[in-house]
C-alpha cells in the first residue's frame, strides 16, 4: 500500500501538487489575462500557445529524460523553469507586446509534458514490479484529483485575491513539487546511449588481421546518437508496437472526443441547467465521477485487463455524449457522470499498457510523446468544437459521440493489421 513506501508517497505527494498547479495555471492564465487586457481573444490565445507548444516539447523533453544519468533533477529544473515561465508570462501582461507574452508561453509550455508523461515513466523505478498495478491506479487518480482541485482553486482565488495571485499560487505549486522530482530514483543500470542498430552475425566471427582497438579507441568511436535520431526513435517505439499504437490512437480519438464535448459545456449549462456556469459543475461532476472509478480500480487492480479497458471505455464515453446530445437536465447530469466512469480507468489503463510495452532506454519518451499527441487530439476536438456548435449544438455532441465510437474499431484495425500473415502452403515437388 501506498502508506507502507514512502518513496511512493514522496512520488504520489508530488505529482499530485505539480498536476494540481498545472490545472489551476490554465483557467488563472485565461483569468488574468482577460482582466488585464481585456481581449477574449487574447486570452484564449494564450492559452492556446501554452497548450499547443507541449505537443512540439514531449518527444524532446522525453529523450533528454531517456538520456539523463539522474531524470529526477531534470524534471526537477523542468518543473522550476516551467514555473519561472508563468511567473514571466504574468509580468509581461499588460506592460509588454502581447506577441512577446505569446512566445514566452510558446516556450513555457514546452516543458508542460513534464507534469504528466515524464513524471508517471519513472513510477516502475519507485515501486517494484508486483505493485506497479496499484500504484499505477493511484498515479491515475492523482490526475482526476487535480482536474477538480485546479480548476476550483483558480476561481477561488482570483475570485477572493484576484488572477494574478491565482497564476502565482499555480506557479508556487508548481515549483513546491521540484524537492519530490530531484529525489526520483536514478536508473538502475547504465544510460543507454544507442549509436544505431548494431548487427549479429550469424555465422563464424573472423579474426581481423590487422591490429585490434584498444577499449579507449572503441569508446572513442562509439558516440551517442543525435537528438534528432533518439526522438525519431521514440516515434518509432510508439508507431511501431502495435500495443503502444492502439492504446494511443485510441487516446487521442477519446480526447479528441473530450475536447468537443468539454468546450461544448458552458452551453449546456446555459441551455438545460440555467446558466453558463454550471458548465464548470458539469465538470466537476466527471472528474468526480473518474477519481470513484480509478479509487475502486485500485482496491483491485487486476480485475479488468488494461486492453479490455481501452477499448471499451469508448463506447460508454460515446454512449454517454449521444444521451447529453439530448439536451435534458438530468440525462445530462447523468451523461457526465458516464463520461467520468469512462475517462477515469481509461487513463489507467493507458499508462498499464505503456509501462508493460515501453523500452525501458525509451520509457520517457514513449510516455511524452503519447501524452503530446492526447494533447494534439485534445485542441483539434476544442477548435473543431466553436463551428459546430454554433450550428448545432446537439449536433456537435452527436459529432464527440461518433468520434468516441471511432476509437474501439480504431483499436482492433491496429490489432488486425499486426496479426502474423498465414504461412503458404508448401508446393510440392513433382
Amino acid at each position: 500500500m501506498a502508506d507502507r513506501h514512502p518513496s511512493l508517497r514522496a512520488y504520489l505527494a508530488g505529482a499530485l501538487v505539480a498536476r494540481t498547479g498545472d490545472d489551476m495555471a490554465g483557467p488563472a492564465l485565461l483569468l488574468a489575462a482577460l482582466a488585464r487586457t481585456g481581449s477574449a481573444t487574447g486570452a484564449s490565445s494564450l492559452l492556446a500557445a501554452v497548450t499547443v507548444s507541449a505537443a512540439v516539447g514531449g518527444p524532446v523533453f522525453g529523450a533528454l529524460l531517456d538520456r539523463a544519468a539522474r531524470p529526477g533533477r531534470l524534471l526537477a529544473g523542468a518543473l522550476l523553469l516551467y514555473a519561472a515561465g508563468l511567473a514571466v508570462i504574468l509580468g509581461g501582461l499588460g506592460r509588454v507586446p502581447f506577441a512577446v507574452t505569446l512566445l514566452v508561453a510558446v516556450v513555457a509550455g514546452l516543458l508542460g509534458p513534464a507534469l504528466s508523461g515524464g513524471w508517471t515513466a519513472q513510477l516502475p523505478r519507485v515501486v517494484p514490479g508486483k505493485r506497479l498495478p496499484r500504484a499505477n491506479a493511484l498515479d491515475a487518480m492523482t490526475f482526476g484529483v487535480a482536474g477538480l482541485a485546479g480548476p476550483a482553486l483558480a476561481g477561488g482565488v482570483a475570485e477572493a485575491s484576484g488572477a494574478s495571485t491565482a497564476v502565482v499560487v499555480a506557479a508556487v505549486l508548481i515549483a513546491a513539487a521540484a524537492p519530490a522530482a530531484w529525489r526520483l530514483p536514478a536508473p538502475a543500470g547504465p544510460v543507454a546511449t544507442p549509436a544505431g542498430p548494431v548487427a549479429t552475425p550469424a555465422g563464424p566471427v573472423a579474426t581481423p588481421a590487422g591490429p585490434v582497438a584498444t577499449p579507449a579507441e572503441s569508446v572513442a568511436t562509439a558516440r551517442p546518437a543525435p537528438m534528432t535520431g533518439l526522438v525519431a526513435s521514440g516515434v518509432r517505439a510508439v508507431l511501431g508496437s502495435p500495443p503502444l499504437a492502439r492504446a494511443t490512437l485510441t487516446s487521442v480519438l477519446s480526447c479528441a472526443a473530450q475536447g468537443l464535448m468539454i468546450a461544448c459545456l458552458p452551453l449546456l449549462g446555459e441551455r438545460a441547467l440555467g446558466g453558463a456556469g454550471f458548465g464548470a459543475a458539469l465538470l466537476s461532476g466527471a472528474a468526480l465521477s473518474a477519481l470513484a472509478a480509478n479509487a475502486i480500480l485500485a482496491r483491485h487492480p487486476r480485475a479488468v485487463a488494461p486492453d479490455t479497458v481501452l477499448w471499451a471505455a469508448p463506447l460508454l464515453q460515446a454512449a454517454a455524449l449521444a444521451l447529453a446530445a439530448t439536451g435534458r437536465p438530468v440525462a445530462l447530469v447523468v451523461a457526465v457522470i458516464a463520461v467520468g466512469v469512462a475517462e477515469g480507468p481509461q487513463l489507467t489503463a493507458l499508462f498499464a499498457v505503456r509501462h508493460r510495452e515501453a523500452p525501458d532506454r525509451l520509457r520517457s519518451q514513449v510516455f511524452t510523446t503519447g501524452a503530446s499527441l492526447k494533447i494534439t487530439g485534445f485542441a483539434m476536438g476544442a477548435a473543431a468544437a466553436g463551428p459546430l456548435a454554433g450550428c448545432s449544438l446537439p449536433g456537435a455532441l452527436l459529432v464527440a459521440a461518433g468520434t468516441a465510437a471511432l476509437a474501439t474499431p480504431a483499436f482492433f484495425a491496429v490489432r488486425t493489421a499486426d496479426r502474423p500473415a498465414r504461412p503458404a502452403r508448401p508446393v510440392p515437388r513433382a
